[in-house]
């Protein structure tokens, strides 16, 4: 074991660190002729602001920024000569983009608080599709009359109405009637129309003939229409698989004339070649057909081929 006693075995005197020397890059400190040769190092850490002249603050090298250029005044654009002026801009021509939307018909009945409820699927399909005005015109162009429901004659459709195969309600009456001959019967059409605030709603085209003498009651239906208010009538097949399929005559008595009128030839072709969307009925002293749809030319035309057959089967062998 050693001791600082033992000597300068480690590279140390036993001097108790008396003989120790600054490092020659340092200086020893001690202020010999070496030390004034050698540059003292905490001499050399002056502080910058020791070497600013007097009464100046002291602030690092580059802080100072270049002097701010005088304020110019800013520069007014030129007024804009009539060379300047931008060309005028044209309207494009209206397009089929342009078109305004369609006019959907207006809501029916009341709802809730007075509110109007907007048509449903059922409705959109069955809505007006008739022409009224083009339905005038080919009436005066055939000699037929034209009224709007409230003639004294009109009177009378009022029960026709009342018979008919559709919910009829207060607010439905006769609307755009015309009168006049078509082949050897007067005819009367008109429309039911559905009264409200915003003015009257076509509803359903009706053509129908006067029948002289007792009318039998009856109901000639395409067979996928569902029927109401036929309570005690009975159905009365035609003998014609294919016509029965299709259609579907119910009569309020077991009648000779409805007999003929479900087996007459004419009667089944018409019906056979057409979209089963008519329907016919007996009342008030009239034979009439009905279609959920306005009045128009086509229309007109095609109700009186119909009826034009089944007065004919009807009064054969009269």
């Amino acid at each position: 074991m050693s001791t600082p006693r033992d000597g300068d075995r480690d590279g140390f005197d036993d001097d108790g660190g008396r003989g120790w020397r600054e490092p020659p890059h340092l200086g020893s400190g001690a202020g010999g002729d070496d030390d004034e040769d050698r540059p003292n190092f905490v001499d050399r850490r002056k502080k910058p602001r020791d070497e600013q002249p007097a009464g100046q603050a002291w602030q690092p090298p580059g802080w100072d920024l270049p002097a701010v250029e005088p304020t110019r005044p800013a520069q007014q654009p030129p007024a804009p000569g009539p060379q300047d002026a931008p060309p005028p801009v044209e309207p494009p021509a209206p397009g089929p983009q342009d078109a305004p939307p369609p006019v959907e018909p207006p809501a029916r009945g009341g709802g809730l608080f007075g509110r109007r409820r907007k048509p449903g699927a059922v409705e959109r399909v069955f809505s007006y599709g008739g022409d009224l005005v083009g339905a005038q015109g080919w009436a005066l162009q055939h000699g037929w009359t034209v009224s709007d429901g409230t003639a004294p004659e009109d009177a009378a459709l009022a029960e026709l109405i009342a018979t008919s195969p559709v919910r009829a309600t207060k607010e439905h009456r006769a609307g755009n009637v015309l009168r006049g001959r078509a082949g050897g019967l007067e005819l009367v059409a008109f429309d039911i129309v559905f009264v409200e605030r915003r003015g009257v709603v076509p509803e359903y085209a009706v053509t129908a003939f006067p029948m002289l003498g007792s009318v039998p009651g009856f109901r000639l239906s395409p067979a996928r229409f569902w029927r109401h208010r036929t309570g005690g009538m009975m159905p009365m097949p035609s003998g014609d698989e294919a016509f029965d399929a299709r259609w579907l005559l119910l009569a309020a008595e077991d009648d000779p004339r409805l007999r003929r009128l479900v087996q007459d030839p004419a009667v089944r072709g018409l019906l056979l070649g057409s979209d089963d969307g008519d329907e016919f009925w007996s009342g008030a002293g009239y034979v009439a057909a009905v279609r959920p749809d306005g009045h128009r030319p086509e229309l007109l035309e095609h109700h009186s081929r119909l009826l034009t057959a089944i007065a004919g089967a009807l009064a054969a062998g009269a």
